[in-house]
Formats: structure tokens, C-alpha cells, sequence
């Protein structure tokens, strides 16, 4: 499977979206846990639904 960075972060401080859309990794921990579908759309929901914020 391949893996892409995300266009906003820099060489070594990255998330890391797999080619199919279905999980997100730390590009510092390739081997380390994924973020997966189920939790990536709650993710999503929340993001959209501003329970996060900067």
C-alpha cells in the first residue's frame, strides 16, 4: 500500500494518509499505530462539527 505527506507539513513532522484513504499514520513512527477508517470518520465528524479547535 502507499502512503502520501500531508502538502502542509514539512519532511520530518508529518501525517501520512494511506493511498486508499482508509487509515492515517505519524510519518516519525511509520511502524507505530494507525488511525483507522472508523476512527478517521469520527475524526472527520468531530473536525466538522468544530468540537476541536487551534
Amino acid at each position: 500500500m502507499t502512503w502520501r505527506s500531508s502538502s502542509y507539513s514539512d519532511d520530518i513532522n508529518c501525517v501520512q494518509v494511506r493511498g486508499d484513504l482508509a487509515a492515517l499514520r505519524d510519518s516519525k513512527d511509520v511502524s507505530g499505530p494507525l488511525l483507522t477508517v472508523p476512527a478517521l470518520r469520527e475524526l472527520v465528524r468531530g473536525v466538522k462539527a468544530g468540537r476541536w479547535s487551534r
